[in-house]
């Protein structure tokens, strides 16, 4: 019977986007950048390194356990919060939340070259599936053009 079901393959991205829509308040930023997947990736995965540079909000993050595919994580912010964040990252795909906050990031290499990259993220309202949307958008731009000036490809590359 379940032969004749339609069935739908989602690359990360996209499954991003459908997660987030269940989510009221969150959005998806999303941007292609010019550089290859695993280039990308490497640095949105390095969650105790690249990752704080490219979060506008983290100042350090530290991965306190891993299980496989999931993690445990501490993480300070700029301004002197801290957080718990339970989680899982796996290629092309980082899920972390902790009571008040949420972090996703997807990523998937585009046919044509290139690597489309969507974050999400914000405030979670505590007991139920909800983003505070403020400055949600903002902070993702501000993410997105930091990965991309890590990946930019240098003068000095471009020549060779």
């Amino acid at each position: 019977m379940t032969a004749h079901w339609p069935t739908a393959d989602l690359d990360e991205v996209r499954r991003l986007h459908v997660l987030a829509a269940g989510i009221p308040g969150a959005h998806v930023t999303e941007r292609l950048l010019d550089a290859p997947f695993t280039e990308v990736w490497a640095l949105l995965a390095d969650i105790e390194g690249s990752f704080g540079l490219i979060e506008p909000d983290m100042r350090h993050i530290r991965v306190i356990r891993t299980d496989g595919e999931r993690l445990e994580a501490r993480a300070w912010s700029r301004f002197g919060m801290r957080a718990r964040f339970d989680g899982v990252l796996r290629p092309g795909w980082c899920w972390l939340q902790s009571r008040f906050l949420l972090i996703g990031a997807a990523a998937a290499a585009e046919p044509g070259g290139g690597t489309r990259v969507a974050l999400t993220g914000g405030v979670r309202v505590p007991g139920r599936a909800a983003i505070v949307p403020l400055g949600v958008r903002r902070e993702a731009e501000r993410a997105l053009d930091r990965l991309a000036a890590l990946v930019a490809p240098r003068e000095d590359q471009r020549e060779r």
